[in-house]
C-alpha cells in the first residue's frame, strides 16, 4: 500500500508542477487549482505513505519520480531542450532511486 501511495503522490506532484508552469504563464482559477491541488494531494499522499514505509525511502522515491517526470514532461509538453546530457541525467536519477529501493 505504501508504494502505491508514493507513486500516486509523485504523479500528483508532477501534476502540480505542470499546473505551476501553466499558472506562471496564465493566472486563472483552473491553473491555480491544478497547481495547488496537485501539490496538496501529493503532500497528503506522501504523508500517508509514511505509515507503511521509511520516511527516507518514501521521500527519495517521491522526489526522484517527481523530478524525472517533471523534466520529461517539460521536454515534451513545453518544448524544453531534449539534449543527451539532460536525458542521461534523468536516467541517473532513476537508477539512483532504484538503487535506494533495492538496498532498503
Amino acid at each position: 500500500m505504501g508504494w502505491i501511495l508514493v507513486i500516486l503522490a509523485a504523479i500528483s506532484e508532477i501534476t502540480g508542477v505542470i499546473g505551476l508552469k501553466k499558472y506562471s504563464e496564465q493566472k486563472n482559477i483552473q491553473n491555480g487549482v491544478i497547481y495547488m491541488g496537485g501539490f496538496g494531494i501529493s503532500f497528503a499522499l506522501l504523508y500517508a505513505s509514511f505509515q507503511y514505509l521509511q520516511v527516507s525511502i518514501a521521500y527519495t522515491v517521491w522526489i526522484g519520480i517527481g523530478t524525472a517526470g517533471a523534466v520529461l514532461l517539460s521536454m515534451f509538453l513545453f518544448g524544453e531542450p531534449k539534449s543527451k546530457k539532460r536525458i542521461i541525467s534523468v536516467l541517473f536519477i532513476i537508477v539512483g532511486v532504484i538503487g535506494l529501493k533495492a538496498t532498503s
